[in-house]
């Protein structure tokens, strides 16, 4: 198995990454148990793991207030359905032997511990994946912007965000343009310029007032989380170097 680069992570799931590409389920078995051993080889690597999920194959806020909900209980319910996931995924790493701890940023006591940063330290230095739900707890913030924060929080080394079948950055949409351009490095500026569709610009820019690197690569491509943490070149680096 590769050196890990890296002694502590977060990772960034999509919801939709949960959902495998069905529209008959909203978190597909398979799909949830292939994203498990992902996630356990980096723990088998000796890493650090934390991870924030979206809710995206269940409930979205913006979707739902175009729909007629009042956008702060419509994104009240999207941080619940993080906790939904979150629990998918609790009991999938489980069952395949790695321990876990869930805490959510909002008080669902019976399920979820509630997010203290220390504990969440804590129990990564023991051994066990921390999943992170509820967002940061506030409307109107994205789990984009919630990885961001977190990560900032628990001062990992890299914020390793997932894309759904697309392996990093591109200038457009690689699934609707046969010709989209990918990047393999951008600085926080070049992403925040473009307008690359990476992360919502508030997580971006926390990233960058930070200095904490991205990496944005396909979770599903085989042996690329453990290439991503032994510091192989894979996606698109995000970081404030200017590599021209």
């Amino acid at each position: 198995m590769a050196q890990a680069k890296y002694k502590r992570v977060l990772l960034k799931l999509s919801g939709e990454a949960l959902k495998g590409g069905r529209a008959d389920t909203d978190i597909d078995a398979a799909t949830i148990s292939d994203v498990a051993h992902r996630v356990k080889q980096a723990h088998d690597m000796g890493v650090e793991v934390a991870i924030v999920v979206g809710a995206g194959n269940i409930w979205r806020g913006a979707i739902a207030e175009k729909a007629g909900f009042d956008r702060v209980t419509a994104d009240y319910a999207g941080m619940l359905a993080t906790a939904i996931n979150a629990l998918a995924l609790q009991d999938t790493l489980g069952k395949i032997g790695v321990e876990t701890r869930v805490q959510s940023a909002l008080t669902i006591q019976q399920v979820a511990e509630p997010f203290i940063r220390l504990r969440a330290i804590r129990h990564m230095e023991k051994g066990r994946v921390v999943i992170l739900a509820g967002g940061t707890g506030n409307p109107y913030m994205t789990t984009d912007t919630a990885a961001a924060l977190r990560s900032i929080e628990l001062g990992v080394d890299v914020l390793l965000m997932t894309k759904n079948c697309v392996d990093g950055v591109y200038d457009a949409d690689p699934r609707k343009n046969p010709n989209a351009k990918k990047f393999d490095h951008l600085t926080y500026m070049q992403a925040l310029n473009m307008r690359l569709q990476v992360m919502d610009t508030t997580a971006l820019s926390l990233c960058m007032d930070n200095k904490l690197p991205v990496i944005v690569f396909d979770l599903q491509a085989e042996h690329n989380i453990e290439r991503a943490l032994s510091g192989e070149q894979i996606g698109t680096l995000i970081n404030g170097e200017d590599r021209k």
